[in-house]
């Protein structure tokens, strides 16, 4: 057996391509990028020949660049975008374009399917919200706007479902995945009859999920040879990309807690059970470990926030970066430091791409408040980290209401910035821990998932060796009844906006679409 593995990251913009030593050592990494399409607003598609021209192309790239021998790869595996709708006819062969989840064109399908089937019962039966964002939503839209698709149509699986099909021409999926459909009965881990009754769906249309470390199959002749790998290399079924980061982060046992700082964000842990929270704000994955759930919620615009307020405050900070070859960022961050916990008691309201977790509010918006004639621009710079640390807080304090969170291993591109970590510390009162890779986690998970499924890993816990906790930002008690006090007024705030988020929403409609008259 060889000593590689072999890890593909069938992201939203491109396939990343990324080979470990069986130490963890990462070995060579590529992107290969794809485009994606939007036909009319609110869809979102991609082509799935595009991935396996990308995965093709991406491992032969590999292995030139480190000079592995395809021989000494001991087994492939996936990280898969989720919540897609691909569908395939009996010969194997795309329908069509994948509806990514990104898309969003099925919100009458999502209102039929709560009508059909209950809010409460569904959040209930799938760990999740009954929403367009999920594959039942966008098959249904598929059902009623394109029937001789739907009429054709033999499955329906995710990205790296598709990818392993063409490796082995085995059909299947996974755990992890199956749980982003709204059609999976996420405690007994199977389709759910009630729903697809509900829903008139047939049962057959779903591919049979496997634990994401089940050797699939092998590469086979023909998938050899467009790849470069060897005719026989094990192929391991993988997981989503949300699973494989909670992998990759170490977050393998019950407790364990991680944040993923990039555009959007997100915190999620390990537990024996799912969380159902009674306000419906966060959700649940499966994790890569069968045994085990990702409770979870997602905040749309984090790093977002960060790069729109650089793009429309920051333009002398751009200007002088670019000047002195520094980061914008890294100036920003200086003046923050200069200023005090709590941004003088400016407060922003992180929504400037709606929300889902926890707020679920289409409508919401972005704000700043509590502006005063002493306010500084260093304040507004300190008041959007801090808005994003106070809504993240809301999905933590939710998580908790389950079991003890002790401290949160962070990754993505924000974890290379220490004056945001320590904000995050101070407002969470947490330790936050830096592990050795940042923007790997996902593709780690991936090829970790591939060394268990062969025997290299006794479990998931590799992770704690791959990828180890490398710095440790503790929390300042000093900041605590600060932060616990600006902490109520956000989410204050936030309600108090509620009706005003309404009245905009009734404003744009009426209005930003109209051209101006003279």
């Amino acid at each position: 057996m060889g000593n590689y593995l072999l890890a593909h990251d069938l992201g939203t913009s491109g396939n990343k391509a990324v080979l470990y030593h069986e130490d963890g050592t990462l070995a060579a990494s590529v992107l290969y990028e794809y485009p994606t399409y939007y036909p009319h607003p609110g869809w979102v598609e991609q082509d799935p020949q595009e991935w396996w021209k990308a995965v093709c192309e991406s491992t032969g790239k590999l292995l030139l660049m480190s000079g592995v021998q395809p021989a000494q790869i001991a087994a492939v595996s996936f990280s898969g975008q989720m919540m897609g709708c691909l569908l395939l006819d009996k010969d194997g062969e795309p329908l069509r374009n994948m509806l990514i989840w990104a898309d969003t064109r099925s919100v009458e399908q999502e209102k039929w399917m709560v009508r059909q089937a209950g809010a409460q019962n569904g959040y209930h039966i799938t760990g999740h919200r009954l929403s367009a964002s999920y594959s039942a939503a966008k098959l249904l839209w598929v059902r009623d706007n394109e029937p001789e698709i739907y009429r054709r149509c033999w499955k329906m699986i995710h990205a790296k479902d598709y990818i392993v099909y063409r490796l082995t021409g085995v059909l299947a999926t996974d755990y992890s995945d199956a749980s982003s459909t709204n059609l999976l009965d996420i405690t007994k881990k199977k389709w759910s009859d009630e729903l697809l009754e509900a829903f008139s769906i047939d049962k057959g249309l779903l591919p049979e999920i496997h634990p994401s470390a089940d050797v699939i199959g092998t590469v086979t002749k023909s998938a050899a040879a467009a790849t470069g790998l060897l005719e026989g290399t094990p192929v391991v079924m993988g997981g989503g990309d949300g699973s494989c980061a909670c992998t990759g982060a170490g977050v393998v046992s019950p407790g364990k807690a991680y944040n993923v700082l990039g555009s959007s964000s997100w915190i999620s842990t390990a537990s024996r059970e799912p969380v159902f929270d009674p306000k419906l704000r966060t959700f649940n994955w499966l994790h890569l470990d069968p045994k085990l759930y990702t409770p979870c919620g997602t905040m749309q615009a984090a790093g977002y926030s960060y790069n729109w307020y650089k793009n429309t405050l920051g333009q002398w900070e751009q200007a002088q970066g670019s000047a002195c070859g520094r980061s914008a960022y890294e100036l920003l961050n200086e003046e923050i430091e200069k200023t005090v916990p709590g941004a003088g008691g400016v407060v922003y309201l992180p929504y400037l791409l709606g929300e889902r977790s926890p707020r679920w509010n289409p409508d919401a918006r972005g704000a700043f408040l509590g502006l005063n004639i002493t306010s500084c621009k260093g304040d507004l710079s300190r008041s959007v980290l801090e808005g994003v640390g106070f809504n993240l807080k809301v999905i933590l304090d939710i998580l908790e209401g389950q079991q003890p969170i002790d401290d949160l291993i962070l990754i993505g591109g924000g974890a290379k910035g220490d004056v945001w970590m320590q904000i995050l510390a101070d407002i969470w009162q947490k330790p936050v821990m830096i592990p050795k890779y940042l923007g790997e986690a996902t593709s780690m998970g991936a090829a970790i998932c591939a060394g268990v499924g062969v025997g290299i890993y006794k479990d998931y816990t590799a992770a704690l060796q791959m990828n180890p906790v490398q710095r440790i930002i503790t929390p300042r008690a000093q900041y605590k009844e600060r932060y616990e006090a600006l902490y109520e007024i956000f989410n204050a705030a936030y309600e108090a906006m509620v009706p005003v988020y309404e009245r905009l929403a009734d404003y744009r409609s009426r209005f930003e679409d109209e051209p101006d008259q003279a």
